[in-house]
């Protein structure tokens, strides 16, 4: 099972901007359909953005146009460029790997997003 490792988070001014990377360890990085979820306090946790078999990006529409998904199969790595952040894009930012193999779902253990004047 590949495990993940986020980072890049924490405090930032609305309008600011993060970006978040999500290192998988292990071999065989492109079997596996990446995506991003958060949660906010109290609530549930909620899609963010994903990959596609085919390759294409779907962002959850809260998000569309302000954050910017890529990967880095060389460097088993996916990242969460996140632009003009709103309070309300506070939460903790999750990786998730499933594997198109087995349908295996791993989580990583998050990073803390806080957007705060």
């Amino acid at each position: 099972q590949v495990q993940l490792v986020e980072s890049g988070g924490g405090l930032v001014q609305p309008g600011g901007s993060l970006r978040l990377s999500c290192v998988a360890s292990g071999s065989f990085f492109t079997i596996y359909t990446m995506a991003w979820y958060r949660q906010a306090p109290g609530k549930q946790r909620e899609f963010v953005a994903t990959f596609t078999r085919g390759g294409e990006i779907h962002y959850a529409d809260s998000v569309k146009g302000r954050f910017t998904c890529s990967r880095d199969n060389a460097k088993n790595t996916v990242y969460l460029q996140m632009n003009s952040l709103k309070p309300e894009d506070t939460a903790v930012y999750y990786c998730n790997a499933v594997s198109r193999l087995s349908g295996a779902s791993s989580w990583g253990q998050g990073t803390q997003v806080t957007v705060s004047s």
